[in-house]
């Protein structure tokens, strides 16, 4: 298992992603448990670049879930490049049936969705992570260690996969909050 990306990169998965329409609560697909993928089939690797595409044109979006896109798959992309509540970055990536093994440090902080697009909660996440998981395309094992708002976003894109929305761990009706700007 590798500690990083190393040079694994979005290029380096040679095909260009097309935008996927966003599904958005209740649709079923965000409340079932995720199925675990072959991190090298063309399958797969056509999804990791599509959620890149979708992310990159989606104002504000810094993580979308294969579940968010219709699919009951395991893959997430990420990128909290230039977010100003970033620390730790490590650029644009995609992993595939990714867990978490260490998380430490709980912290509030508020949340949003765009499978939840008119509310937001505060959710209690580790500010401190640790995830593995395996790279589309290469399928080479990762070991990622990140905190802050990577940390956070890598929670919920994770949460996705395993059929659950940020609203499932809010504390309560007094932690959601109609959603004031929308991206």
């Amino acid at each position: 298992m590798q500690d990083g990306l190393g040079d694994w990169t979005p290029d380096s998965l040679g095909r260009a992603g097309v935008v996927r329409p966003v599904v958005t609560a209740p649709n079923p697909v965000l409340s079932r448990p995720s199925e675990e993928v072959d991190p090298t089939s063309d399958e797969t690797v056509q999804l990791a670049v599509d959620l890149i595409e979708t992310m990159r044109v989606s104002p504000g979006c810094v993580g979308l879930a294969a579940p968010q896109v219709g699919v009951g798959a395991q893959v997430f992309a990420v990128d909290v490049t230039g977010h100003p509540k970033s620390v730790t970055v490590h650029g644009t990536f995609v992993l595939c049936n990714a867990r978490v093994v260490e998380a430490t440090r709980l912290r509030p902080g508020r949340e949003g969705c765009m499978s939840v697009p008119d509310l937001t909660g505060d959710v209690k996440r580790a500010s401190r992570l640790t995830v593995e998981g395996f790279l589309p395309g290469s399928g080479r094992a990762v070991r990622l260690v990140t905190d802050g708002f990577e940390a956070r976003a890598l929670q919920h894109e994770i949460d996705h996969c395993a059929g659950l929305l940020f609203l499932d761990r809010v504390a309560g009706a007094h932690a959601v909050y109609q959603r004031k700007v929308y991206l």
